[in-house]
């Protein structure tokens, strides 16, 4: 079966290469690459520029990583998906549910060297719920998600408690997602007389020192970093800076930043394009580690759209999909193809999860003849930051065609489409979720009230409320029926159709030192030594 699957995916995979080919290294010219390092700064290449230094606010994911090495949150993921404490030393929850009590880690400082308090808690709190800032997270705090957060008080200098209007299972691990910034706790100074966003003054391991736009952001080691004890643990734990300085180098070019790497311009690239794999791995003296990760990608669909708001149309189109083959051609056989939002790695991810519909192109032209489509175009928007979102909408192109669908594809820069997925304007998109470590948290990503929040894929009252269920109970076997009736109802809502999650591979120079993936995918340089000849 497996030799069958990789055979087919052959014509798929020519199909990709004749139809692209990669951009000129115009990076290599950038004055990041070649100034000579010093031999204590560890060079990391990102895919674009980060959006912004201010947490969980004007975001994505290079921002989310790049954020979290500079400030922290009272709780963060752990390696093994569960939340532990951060700057809290522990929590408290009362028997209600309602209230969580936070005892801050005594002698924590900013990097100004303001000790933290509870009141810095209160004050970074206050300035996530303003809306006008724009908060990812706003929404699910302030009465509109899973529960609303009353008041947050200092209740001592070490003591923070915050106070819901109903119990949550996921409030802490809402805390400590990465989209949300973390729920970083910053100094007052990071934020001017006016309100406007400075710079972030936080406790983190790293301080930023210059930020040049589209070339590089680079950081310095906190001399006064208070570690936790014992190891690295997700983003948690231990989070000792072994370097002096690290650079994240903005690199878009796939070609260039292979050439990079391969010269001593960059020390490690965490995110290895599936089809540069072979050649990598030609390289001894490059060290390559892969690692399952539980992002995901799919294709959204814009229920509200005149003409796939008819659920038809998107049934159709998601029979004319061979999804594993698709899977093969995209990731050069190196992902397993999964249809649900869970993603496989997940302790949840069971028998419902990895139902795999064929491809039924027959099917496909009944729905649409019932549904009167007459050869209407629809448009799929994607980006050539991620390859494989290019790569997914022309294969989903040639695929729909078959069952007479007609598709074009308008490829747009990473910032216009991550603001159009926010928006909701679009008819379809191929797109790219960031992990989530919670099931609940999994289809959160595209569950909710696009009036509301139009980011949201799918708004049906049954899926809302399945998912608010799913957040306010703690008994596994319980959760694990509304995930498994939302798989159900997913594939026949059909609001979009996902295909799987990312094996992360990173490729480093030899010199490079405790470097370790985890399912979050994205890079830690905490822990990270060099020890160049």
């Amino acid at each position: 079966m497996e030799t069958r699957r990789k055979n087919a995916a052959r014509p798929l995979a020519r199909l990709l290469t004749a139809t692209f080919t990669l951009a000129a290294c115009l990076a290599l010219g950038t004055p990041a690459l070649h100034a000579q390092p010093a031999q204590d700064t560890l060079r990391i290449r990102l895919n674009a520029d980060i959006r912004s230094t201010d947490p969980g606010i004007n975001r994505d994911a290079n921002t989310d990583a790049v954020v979290s090495h500079i400030v922290e949150g009272l709780v963060a993921f752990r390696e093994d998906t569960t939340v532990g404490p951060l700057l809290a030393q522990s929590v408290t929850t009362s028997p209600d549910g309602l209230t969580y009590t936070f005892a801050l880690r005594p002698g924590l400082r900013f990097h100004n060297g303001a000790p933290l308090t509870a009141d810095d808690v209160v004050f970074s709190w206050h300035r996530y719920m303003t809306p006008a800032n724009n908060w990812r997270c706003l929404s699910e705090f302030d009465g509109r998600g899973q529960a609303k957060v009353l008041k947050v008080e200092a209740k001592d200098p070490l003591t923070v408690v915050y106070t819901l209007d109903r119990p949550s299972a996921l409030f802490l691990e809402t805390l400590a997602r990465p989209d949300c910034g973390g729920a970083g706790v910053y100094h007052r100074s990071s934020v001017g007389p006016d309100g406007k966003w400075r710079e972030p003054v936080g406790t983190g391991p790293f301080k930023l020192a210059e930020w040049k736009r589209g070339q590089y952001i680079d950081l310095v080691r906190n001399p006064d970093y208070a570690a936790l004890p014992g190891k690295r643990d997700g983003n948690t734990g231990n989070k000792t800076a072994e370097v002096a300085r690290v650079r994240f180098v903005v690199i878009p070019d796939v070609a260039a930043s292979k050439a990079a790497l391969l010269s001593g311009g960059v020390d490690l690239i965490f995110d290895v394009e599936d089809n540069d794999l072979p050649e990598y791995r030609r390289h001894p003296e490059l060290v390559m580690q892969s690692m399952p990760t539980m992002s995901l990608n799919g294709l959204l669909f814009q229920t509200r759209d005149p003409l796939l708001k008819d659920v038809r149309i998107r049934r159709a189109l998601a029979l004319t999909l061979d999804v594993p083959e698709m899977v093969d051609a995209l990731t050069e056989g190196t992902a397993q193809p999964n249809r649900s939002v869970i993603p496989r790695a997940s302790p949840f991810y069971g028998r419902a999860q990895s139902g795999m519909p064929g491809r039924d192109i027959a099917a496909a032209r009944k729905l649409l003849a019932e549904a009167g489509y007459r050869g209407q175009t629809i448009k799929i928007l994607a980006t050539k930051r991620y390859n494989s979102l290019f790569d997914m909408a022309v294969l989903t192109q040639a695929m729909a065609s078959e069952a007479g669908l007609k598709v074009d594809v308008e490829v747009l820069d990473w910032a216009t489409m991550l603001d159009r997925y926010n928006r909701g304007d679009y008819q379809a998109m191929a797109f790219t979720y960031s992990a989530r470590l919670d099931a609940s948290l999994s289809y959160e990503m595209i569950i909710g009230p696009k009036d509301r929040q139009p980011r949201k894929v799918w708004d049906t009252p049954e899926a809302i409320r399945l998912l608010g269920n799913s957040m306010n109970t703690t008994d596994r076997a319980q959760r694990q029926a509304m995930f498994d009736s939302l798989d159900a109802r997913l594939l026949e809502d059909v609001p979009a159709v996902f295909f799987y999650s990312e094996m992360r591979t990173s490729a480093a120079r030899d010199y490079v030192k405790g470097y370790k993936g985890w399912p979050m995918g994205q890079p830690r340089a905490w822990g990270v030594s060099l020890a160049r000849r």
